[in-house]
């Protein structure tokens, strides 16, 4: 087949761009649109390009129509605190046909030599808060909104192009409706009043400013050993937290703070958005918000978005309160299920689901290849 790879310039292309997986997954079950106005935000608007250099590229078959997409990132500060010399790729779709994938992953290697740059790894986003790695296992279960979702043949095709793993990350569906030994309520009590602990009550919260800043104080911290980790800027954490703040559940969401009124721990989790995004198909409107505003007033599916606890305060046990804070709950409003962030497969934190009910539900993958 006669391949042709044009870069992503202007707006008409970056529609193209965007939507080409639209199509892509028509006939797919499991895929979850995200929205489009969102996604060209991402791609356009994003603080991360204040530091990072995206170039995009779609590839054509002889009739012009669109058979991939690729973009590839160069993160300089996920270099330095890394110590490496990687460029980072997503948005990597296409075709079941091993060439066009080949084209588009050659395109990208190319740019990374250019830049002097020895590595290529993927699927990333700019940083860890974007979507992240290629399903590798449960393809027949439907992603949370913030997971990406790929046909079978996509690892298949990577690998033969010669890239390796880098991580794997787990996620698991677990009972949300079996509620909290009540001794664990009493261990709680103790380790609060031990600590000097207590549970943020969201609702009353006046300065969400200074949450959101607090917040991702203790997030860069948290997840400062993860794989492929850069700590968001402050102008990455103020558009995450004008985001996503203002949305945050009282009965979905836990944070402890310590003595000094610092987080010391916390869980964060949303409605499951997942099939009202599939009914959206990408656009918010005219119906699409509808799908979504009934999706958050009316759900028995959750998604475990976020769960960390500060350096100094892991390994205390300490994250057992949010976890009978959250499960306590989630029984009481009759939640039936939920579906944990991808966690690296290394990740000793992954215990702790250990004491529920569950089950896998899907594996991914970030690949890397010399260059």
């Amino acid at each position: 087949m006669n391949i042709e790879v044009k870069e992503v310039l202007s707006p008409s292309d970056i529609k193209r761009f965007i939507q080409f997986p639209h199509k892509l997954y028509k006939k797919s079950k499991q895929y979850v649109p995200v929205l489009d106005m969102d996604e060209k935000s991402v791609l356009t608007k994003s603080p991360s390009l204040e530091y990072c250099k995206l170039r995009m590229w779609m590839s054509y078959n002889s009739k012009g129509e669109i058979t991939g997409r690729i973009a590839a990132i160069y993160n300089p500060r996920s270099n330095e605190y890394h110590n490496e010399k990687r460029l980072r790729f997503g948005w990597f779709d296409f075709i079941e046909d091993f060439d066009v994938a080949k084209t588009l992953a050659e395109t990208a290697e190319a740019w990374g030599r250019e830049l002097g740059m020895e590595q290529i790894h993927g699927p990333l986003s700019f940083n860890t808060w974007g979507r992240q790695g290629m399903l590798i296992e449960g393809f027949e279960n439907i992603p949370p909104v913030n997971c990406l979702y790929n046909f079978p043949y996509y690892p298949q095709f990577i690998e033969k192009l010669g890239f390796g793993k880098q991580v794997d990350w787990i996620q698991i569906k677990l009972r949300a409706d079996g509620g909290v030994d009540p001794r664990l309520h009493r261990i709680n009590d103790l380790l609060i009043e031990k600590h000097g602990l207590q549970v943020l009550d969201i609702k009353k919260i006046k300065d969400i400013d200074g949450l959101v800043t607090k917040f991702f104080k203790s997030y860069n911290q948290s997840f400062r050993n993860i794989d492929n980790f850069v700590p968001l800027t402050d102008a990455e954490v103020r558009q995450i937290g004008k985001e996503y703040f203002p949305k945050l559940k009282p009965e979905l969401t836990s944070i402890v703070l310590d003595p000094e009124g610092n987080i010391a721990a916390f869980g964060i989790c949303f409605p499951s958005l997942s099939k009202a995004f599939q009914k959206a198909k990408g656009k918010l409107f005219p119906f699409g918000i509808f799908h979504i505003m009934k999706a958050l007033k009316k759900y028995d599916y959750i998604d475990f978005m976020l769960i960390g606890a500060a350096p100094e305060w892991q390994h205390k046990g300490i994250t057992s309160i949010f976890h009978t804070h959250l499960g306590s709950n989630l029984k009481d409003r009759g939640i039936t299920y939920g579906i944990t962030n991808p966690q690296a497969e290394t990740n000793s934190a992954f215990k702790v689901w250990e004491r529920y009910e569950f089950e896998p539900y899907m594996k991914r993958r970030c690949y890397i290849k010399n260059i």
